[in-house]
């Protein structure tokens, strides 16, 4: 066997074919080796494409090296490879990688908004906060955000799936996607859209890269479409493995909706055209204050009909670290310091009365007018009357903002004040049926529990989606082993109740190991022959949907 690559001559070769930066200093290797998650991986080298063109010499020239591995028989070019990223905000290690990083934020960030048809066409690289700013120019939005939208990127956002507090009324990432451009492996520009099963058969014999890639998913969807639509998670929001069940639809045939939530491991997106709505300019909460999640089920099943906007939670350990920091949190909320605190008064109250709350539903509407919006609390506080609950429904802005910074706050202010540990996401995004969450939710909790995890809990209730999220210290080899022992037996319990074990924040490194807890060994293959039709040299961000391992994930876990 030939050694590995020389790690100069990449630099070298790449600086020759790219007009854009290429860097392989110790010091921006490092920023590159970490994301929002608990990794570290360092790249061999990291460039910044200057546009699509770049992108293109960058995988034609990774190609082309493994091309030569195979003529010449050796394995020299084997970890060559490319992971695009943009904000670095994956909280699932999506975007590390070994050998080249393209980081597409610096240059290939430009958009448009055609407000007229509710369309915006952007690059990767465009950071959401710079994007809603224009969008609501045109009271326009994307209203699949998601909490870090101050942070993400659009590339990241379509890589992930992206969803948030608003995804109940509107949908993933995935809805408002109109077509994608993508550079393949042959280094060549395609635009991904539905086609009609007259177009599909026309381009699946066209002789080029895509052409091939059209026929063989052609073959493979109908050779396997009952195991394919049987295998769909029967939850409201998934963000594992490849969707395959979501490429026909309607009568036609959509390879974006493939690349979505691929996490740039078939293609690299240089372009999307969006689909944006309507900003909804008025909003109201019903708060709903749980003694137990005994109820829950039928809680949530009985709000739904009732469409709100959203329909978040959190739990008992959250509304703690409100009370605990409450100081902190008025500063926060940047309004009237005493006029916060009274308005603090109703939930003290409770809680000395009635104890604290084991969950704090979040109930949103939003319209046009306030009085239309009165009209669908007042009918759901109706529904809702023979629960026996505590509840109250805002009646300023600023009652409003303050649950979504309880909800939004608490754990960022926590994890200020206890030294020495950090967030560690690794289970952080299951999803089960709501009618599911009375019996998962204290079975989940007890596991956490006996492993004396300082935790919080929060989520989409309406979707039953939570965000777990321990505070560990991540030098202590003692809390490194326990996470593939509690992602073992927390994804098994997902497993159980039909659940995903991601329904928001994607594979990457944490999780691509245990899709075998929600998908059977015939559509885990099916994966591979998916990566191998649109990927067979394993250029793209390598690791992550398939053939990632519980060994490596360990092996990488950042010690900080």
């Amino acid at each position: 066997m030939q050694r590995d690559f020389d790690k100069t001559d990449l630099k070298h070769e790449l600086r020759q074919i790219v007009r854009g930066e290429v860097l392989d200093d110790p010091e921006t290797r490092k920023i590159y080796s970490r994301d929002a998650s608990l990794f570290e991986v360092w790249p061999t080298v990291v460039v910044w494409p200057k546009d699509k063109e770049d992108v293109k010499s960058v995988v034609r020239f990774v190609s082309k090296k493994k091309k030569e591995d195979k003529e010449n028989g050796s394995e020299k070019y084997k970890n060559l490879s490319v992971t695009v990223r943009a904000a670095g905000s994956c909280m699932s290690g999506g975007s590390l990688n070994e050998s080249i990083i393209l980081d597409v934020s610096k240059y290939l960030n430009k958009f448009s908004v055609d407000a007229p048809n509710r369309l915006a066409e952007v690059e990767p690289g465009v950071f959401y906060r710079d994007f809603e700013v224009e969008t609501l120019k045109h009271d326009l939005i994307l209203p699949c955000y998601t909490a870090s939208k101050n942070l993400c990127a659009l590339g990241g956002m379509i890589g992930n799936n992206a969803a948030g507090e608003k995804t109940l009324s509107h949908g993933k990432m995935e809805n408002f996607i109109e077509e994608l451009t993508v550079i393949l492996k042959d280094g060549e520009e395609y635009i991904l859209r539905p086609i009609s099963r007259v177009d599909l058969l026309r381009r699946s014999h066209e002789h080029d890269f895509g052409g091939g890639v059209y026929e063989r998913m052609m073959r493979l969807i109908e050779e396997n479409r009952d195991t394919i639509n049987k295998a769909k998670p029967k939850v409201s929001k998934n963000s594992a493995g490849y969707y395959l069940w979501n490429i026909e639809r309607n009568g036609m045939f959509d390879l974006s909706k493939l690349l979505v939530g691929s996490q740039g491991t078939l293609g690299i997106m240089v372009g999307a055209k969006i689909r944006l709505e309507e900003v909804r300019p008025k909003s109201k909460l019903l708060v709903i204050f749980l003694p137990s999640t005994e109820k829950l089920g039928d809680l949530v099943n009985t709000i739904l009909p009732h469409n709100p906007e959203s329909l978040e939670s959190y739990d008992d350990s959250t509304f703690k670290l409100a009370v605990r920091y409450l100081p902190e949190m008025l500063k926060i909320m940047k309004t009237g310091f005493l006029k916060l605190v009274w308005s603090f008064l109703p939930e003290a109250w409770m809680a000395l009365t009635s104890g604290i709350p084991k969950l704090v539903l979040l109930v949103e509407f939003a319209g046009k007018e306030e009085s239309e919006i009165d009209q669908k609390i007042e009918k759901l506080k109706k529904d809702l009357k023979r629960f026996g609950l505590s509840m109250r429904s805002t009646k300023k802005v600023e009652e409003v903002e303050k649950y979504w910074t309880i909800r939004r706050e608490s754990f960022n202010l926590l994890r200020k004040h206890i030294h020495g540990k950090r967030t560690a996401p690794f289970i952080d995004d299951v999803c089960v049926e709501p009618k599911n969450l009375p019996k998962f939710l204290p079975r989940l909790k007890k596991i956490l529990d006996d492993a004396r995890l300082l935790y919080t809990i929060a989520g989409h209730a309406g979707n039953g989606n939570f965000h777990v999220i321990p505070l560990m210290d991540m030098k202590d080899s003692h809390n490194r082993a326990l996470i593939p022992l509690l992602s073992e037996k927390i994804y098994d319990l997902v497993k159980e109740y039909g659940g995903t074990i991601t329904a928001e924040h994607n594979d990457g490194i944490v999780r691509t190991p245990y899709l075998n807890k929600m998908y059977s060994p015939e559509i885990l293959d099916l994966f591979k022959q998916t990566k191998q039709i649109f990927d067979p040299e394993n250029i793209f961000n390598p690791g992550k949907k398939v053939g990632g391992t519980v060994e490596y994930m360990v092996g990488h876990l950042a010690k900080d």
